[in-house]
């Protein structure tokens, strides 16, 4: 396995940058979320999921990517140990991502309850995580708490994602060479 080139690191770093930045103004000064480690988790969904090969990582034994979230437990609950924590949190993640930045694609994805659906899935998918007994990260603690405080997380995204537009549509979104089109749209 190669590492990243020089120029693919900078970038990465300039986008964890970039994301940390909206994400800590949106939550800490226009939500009143004074929680850091909840808020770098957030940033680092927003930098882990830029990739679509993360978004939808979960695969079935056969390795069929796994999209639905009714698969993605049903994958989970066979699994045991570190595999089934991953996949829980994997869970969590992808239904925070959806409500949080795309509420209004579950309508068309789940119906017209699909933001409640995947905030009850999210919010399960975390809770069963967190009382995995692991030495992986993130800490069993900040997946409870994103549990307990999983529509705060994502209407915060919602933020983060309106903030990301203005800065894009107002073209002081960085360098321009950020894939924020790429997430956003």
């Amino acid at each position: 396995m190669t590492s990243p080139s020089p120029d693919r690191h900078s970038a990465e770093t300039t986008l964890k940058r970039y994301f940390t930045g909206v994400a800590e103004q949106t939550f800490q000064t226009q939500l009143g979320v004074a929680n850091p480690t909840l808020i770098d988790y957030v940033s680092d969904l927003l930098i882990r999921f830029v990739r679509m090969e993360s978004v939808q990582r979960v695969r079935d034994p056969s390795g069929n990517r796994l999209q639905q979230l009714g698969s993605m437990l049903r994958e989970a609950e066979a699994r045991i140990g570190d595999a089934k924590r991953a996949v829980h949190r994997h869970i969590g993640d992808y239904a925070l991502f959806w409500a949080g930045l795309f509420p209004e694609s579950l309508r068309q994805k789940v119906g017209d309850d699909g933001y409640q659906v995947y905030c009850v899935h999210g919010k399960h998918a975390y809770r069963v995580a967190s009382r995995i007994e692991s030495d992986t990260m993130p800490p069993s603690e900040v997946l409870e708490q994103l549990s307990e405080e999983f529509e705060l997380c994502a209407y915060g995204l919602l933020e983060v994602r309106k903030e990301l537009n203005r800065r894009d549509d107002n073209g002081d979104g960085g360098d321009g060479d950020l894939p924020c089109r790429l997430l956003l749209n």
